[in-house]
Formats: structure tokens, sequence, C-alpha cells
């Protein structure tokens, strides 16, 4: 190989290299951000908390969660119970034993609920 062909070639390596790198670089970051997103939404959507009613106390008596996430209230209780808002944003109707009452949060806000039956037993959602 003659000089000229050594450098030819020295030169045209580290633009081919460049030149693919320009190529895949836009494809593999668009599979990264739609992987990403996909997951995002995944999380969102299925965003969910469960608050157990057992020996007249929520638990955990406060819930950090995001928008569009569903709470569910189970009645662990031989006693029947409520989760009523109280600023009237959802109202349960009177659970028996291990029925479960659901609402889903569409709003940021501090969420204040306590049992009409028992109205010491309360709890509050947090949603961000």
């Amino acid at each position: 190989m003659t000089r000229t062909h050594v450098w030819i070639a020295t030169l045209a390596l580290p633009v081919i290299v460049a030149l693919l790198l320009i190529i895949a670089g836009p494809r593999s970051l668009a599979a990264a951000n739609t992987n990403t997103n996909t997951n995002t939404n995944n999380q969102s959507s299925t965003a969910a908390a469960e608050i157990k009613i057992d020996n007249f106390v929520f638990g955990p008596q406060t819930v950090t969660v995001p928008v569009g996430a569903t709470v569910t209230w189970t009645n662990h209780d031989d006693i029947p119970h409520t989760s009523v808002s109280t600023e009237g944003v959802f109202k349960s109707k009177v659970m028996d034993t291990d029925e479960k009452f659901s609402y889903t949060f569409t709003k940021a806000g501090t969420y204040a609920y306590y049992c009409s039956i028992h109205p010491k037993m309360t709890g509050t959602v947090v949603v961000k």
C-alpha cells in the first residue's frame, strides 16, 4: 500500500463511522423515546391505590397518587362503613364486609374523607 492509500483509508474510516452514527442515531433515539413514553403512559393509566378498612381505621390514613389514579376502599371489618368526601366529591354506599368502592381522581388536590357511620374514622387522598 502506498502512502496515499494509507492516508485516504485513515480519512475515510472516521467519515464512514460518522455517517453510520448519523444514520442510526435518530432511529435509536426515536425508539428510546417511544419506549419511554409507552412506559410512562402505562404507569399513569394503571395507577391505583388500595385503602383497607379494618378495626375502624382507614389504612393507610394518607395516600398520595397521581392525577388519573383510581383509589379503592375495601371493608375488611365485620361492621358496615362508608367513604365520604368532606367536600362532596365522592360518596360510597354502605359497604358490608369485603365490599369495595372505587373513585378515579381527575384533578390535583387534597381530598379529606370520613366514614359517615363512624365520623371519627378519617383519611386523606393527596392527588399530584
